[in-house]
């Protein structure tokens, strides 16, 4: 692979480069006396699963002197298809409170972050995480990142099928340097290592997602990853092979039109032991392809964008030496997965709405503490949604009641759960996003209340709109491809509004109005509504807005 050093590269290139395979000073500075790490190495503890935050709330003391803010640290678990152990679990859930801030939060790739972790922390943090057989490596940084998998609430053995492939995929892309085990887990040292087979000595150009599903189940948003596996079966209901999707990423930046979100190509079948040799084939693109000069542009979807799809299709067919086959994709139709749900083996499945993923104890709704008690005494199997949700699994039919009574009695359950909350998704932003322009995990509840009374007003509660909020244009909650998308602008609160994604993720939406002040957003979106509500085709509102087009849509609302 030649990944030697160039001086139109950035500088992250170089620093991946020349890292000693992801360690540079990680080791040095943690030992040394500061709450911070430098520049540099906070682009490589990136590859080890966590970054580097500071809190951007308060600024002065009371006398109005500049407060000096404290680092700390985000650390995400890498969780293939999001399935979690009762003892994983709990793990998770007893480090909030030893070393975070008493909390953590579900994301939309199926994994859990803790935040506010200390600098000299971190290390007995990963330790902790290792004792029940999950890392954190590779969580983040330019390697392939948490494989999402679509959900199995009914325990269906075609989808349960599903969990060997999304670990085979996790297991064959994380980085092969003995880095994280040297740094955090006190492993052998190796004085020299091999190039990386898969990723070399750079690594990839930027980040790399993978989603798995079956046919006709789109749970994960799988047009939003840079690759993906649709599975098909045999008449055994045996995974025979996969439709293959690559070139999806929502990261853009406002007024800069080279940057855009974009979903991925369906590029045809391939049989199932095609699995590796084409994911290899798809990664090793990105990483001879993808722009090592401008980060902003080093997604695969732009590779794919520019080249085109034909281009693309004759690399990954060149380098497995097999073609895609043509066959016909089935229609998308994913049905809920909250509430309850009886299993084919007779058990119960519960899923459980959180809002913005956030799991922790609130005045009058002490999640944290009822799922810990639910989880310990019931013993159920976890799996966590990339709707920030969760889904306890395997419950007994004789226990679901009373899991229901202690839900209920603690304000947590409800099963008349408005539709605007189902699918609704909404990134950390401020206080602790070092790229947030804006808020939005902490004003997504009162938006969401506001948008959702013009709803039920105007009786469409029932078609709700799939809504999601974003506190800057990079896209971690997925707004671009859903039916409504509210994205940061600029300080002082003014968002873009997105309209026409698909309900199924398959399109992205339309840039509708800028520069909107919150408080101003339901009332556009009311009026929105009322137009919607009078379409004679019953269409959900992404297409309706897709069929008038938002031209016309302006023009009707005189805006």
């Amino acid at each position: 692979m030649d990944q030697t050093p160039n001086s139109a590269q950035t500088k992250v290139e170089d620093i991946k480069l020349s890292s000693n395979h992801l360690r540079g000073d990680i080791e040095k500075e943690l030992n040394d006396g500061s709450d911070r790490f430098s520049e540099d190495t906070i682009q490589l503890i990136k590859f080890h699963g966590f970054y580097q935050q500071k809190n951007r709330d308060r600024t002065k003391d009371e006398n109005g002197e500049d407060i000096e803010k404290i680092h700390t640290m985000m650390l995400r678990g890498r969780i293939p298809g999001g399935r979690l152990t009762a003892d994983q679990y709990l793990g998770w859930d007893r480090l909030a409170d030893t070393y975070g801030d008493g909390s953590f939060r579900l994301t939309t790739r199926q994994s859990i972050q803790l935040h506010s972790i200390k600098k000299g922390d971190i290390k007995p943090v990963i330790q902790e995480i290792h004792k029940i057989d999950l890392s954190s490596i590779g969580a983040c940084g330019d390697v392939v990142r948490n494989v999402t998998q679509a959900l199995n609430p009914s325990g269906d053995p075609k989808l349960a099928q599903l969990d060997e492939i999304s670990q085979r995929l996790s297991d064959h892309f994380k980085f092969t340097s003995r880095a994280y085990f040297e740094i955090w887990l006190d492993g052998e040292r190796i004085d020299s290592e091999e190039e990386d087979k898969i990723y070399g000595s750079a690594y990839l150009p930027r980040k790399f997602k993978i989603g798995v599903t079956c046919a006709g189940t789109n749970h994960i948003d799988l047009y939003t990853n840079d690759l993906g596996f649709a599975a098909t079966y045999d008449t055994q209901d045996r995974i025979d092979g996969f439709f293959l999707f690559a070139g999806g990423g929502l990261g853009m930046t406002h007024n800069k039109p080279a940057t855009y979100p974009r979903v991925a190509d369906h590029f045809g079948w391939i049989p199932l032991d095609q699995l590796i040799p084409f994911s290899e084939a798809v990664v090793s693109v990105h990483r001879e392809y993808g722009d090592r000069t401008n980060r902003k542009h080093a997604r695969l979807k732009y590779v794919i964008a520019e080249k085109g799809q034909e281009w693309f299709r004759s690399e990954v067919e060149k380098k497995t030496g097999v073609k895609f086959e043509s066959r016909e994709l089935p229609p998308w139709k994913t049905e809920s997965f909250l509430g309850w749900k009886e299993a084919l083996d007779g058990t119960y499945s519960l899923g459980l709405h959180t809002l913005a993923g956030r799991i922790k104890d609130s005045e009058g709704k002490p999640l944290k503490t009822t799922l810990a008690n639910l989880v310990s005494q019931y013993r159920p199997d976890i799996q966590l949604t990339p709707d920030q949700d969760l889904i306890l699994l395997k419950i007994a039919k004789e226990n679901k009641d009373e899991i229901e009574r202690i839900l209920t009695e603690k304000n947590l359950f409800t099963k008349s759960l408005p539709g605007i909350y189902h699918r609704a998704l909404a990134c950390p932003a401020l206080p602790t996003c070092g790229l947030a322009l804006t808020e939005s995990e902490r004003v997504f509840p009162e938006l969401l209340k506001d948008i959702n009374a013009h709803l039920e007003e105007l009786n469409l509660r029932d078609r709700a709109p799939v809504i999601r909020m974003t506190g800057c244009p990079n896209g971690c909650a997925r707004p671009y491809t859903a039916e409504i998308g509210i994205v940061g602008q600029q300080s002082g609160e003014k968002y873009s509004i997105f309209l026409g994604g698909s309900p199924e993720g398959e399109r992205i939406g339309f840039l509708f109005l800028t520069k909107q002040p919150i408080g101003d957003i339901p009332i556009v979106l009311g009026k929105v509504f009322q137009l919607w509500k009078q379409d004679q085709d019953k269409l959900s509102l992404g297409d309706f807005v897709k069929k008038i087009g938002v031209d016309r849509l302006k023009e009707l609302l005189e805006l």
